[in-house]
């Protein structure tokens, strides 16, 4: 018996599949803002070897880097009430998107401080730039400028990797669709039509990203 495709009872939600793709954004939004803040934390002990933070900060990257995040995850959710340490699903959501992308940015970060040449460094130096512009205006927005499509891509993927907070019972787009899926049973249409507003999510954050590049850090650094 050949397969119907009924698209209608998934469109008679798309309340549903808006508010969590709402969510999903919102959820990236804090993610990457305090998670690249991080990585610049991480990035800047590493790459100059500040004590302890640059062995505090080594084995916090190859710890995350090296265990799945919906393990990360579940260590959040489930592990620290175990402890005494109460959080909510939104909070175990948003604190593993930042410390698994603090994980990975300090890395793509600190190639691109790394990458700084010295003699760069000495010339602003000898024109009697303080430290603190020196780190600004040589180190950091350069950096930033190398790797920001690096950096832009991860944002992305953690975006797309927050479907998993779904098993927490985070109301994002993949719970949404899952909450979906069970009443009206048409599997193949809500995941076709989720997969096309990932799609659609990624294809407009990177648009954003890129245009955010453009604006703050590109433009600044060619001042």
């Amino acid at each position: 018996m050949a397969y119907q495709f009924a698209f209608a009872p998934v469109f008679d939600n798309a309340d549903l599949l808006l508010k969590g793709a709402g969510f999903t954004l919102g959820l990236t939004a804090i993610g990457a803002t305090l998670g690249i803040g991080l990585g610049i934390l991480g990035a800047i002990s590493r790459a100059w070897k500040i004590a302890p933070f640059d062995r505090l900060f080594a084995v916090y990257v190859e710890l995350i880097r090296n265990t799945p995040f919906l393990v990360q995850l579940f260590f959040i959710f489930f592990g620290l009430p175990s402890l005494g340490v109460q959080i909510t699903e939104w909070s175990a959501a948003i604190l593993a998107m930042v410390i698994n992308l603090g994980a990975y940015s300090t890395e793509i970060i600190r190639a691109g401080i790394q990458a700084t040449p010295r003699g760069q460094i000495e010339a602003a130096e000898s024109l009697a730039f303080s430290r603190r512009q020196i780190f600004r205006h040589v180190v950091l927005v350069p950096a930033l400028q190398r790797v920001w499509p690096a950096l832009a891509s991860q944002v992305i993927i953690v975006m797309l990797g927050s479907a998993v907070c779904s098993q927490i019972a985070t109301e994002e787009l993949t719970f949404a669709a899952n909450f979906i899926q069970s009443r009206n049973f048409r599997a193949f249409e809500t995941y076709f039509v989720t997969t096309g507003m990932y799609f659609l999510m990624a294809l407009m954050l990177r648009q954003l990203l890129m245009w955010l590049g453009r604006r703050f850090i590109f433009r600044r650094a060619a001042r």
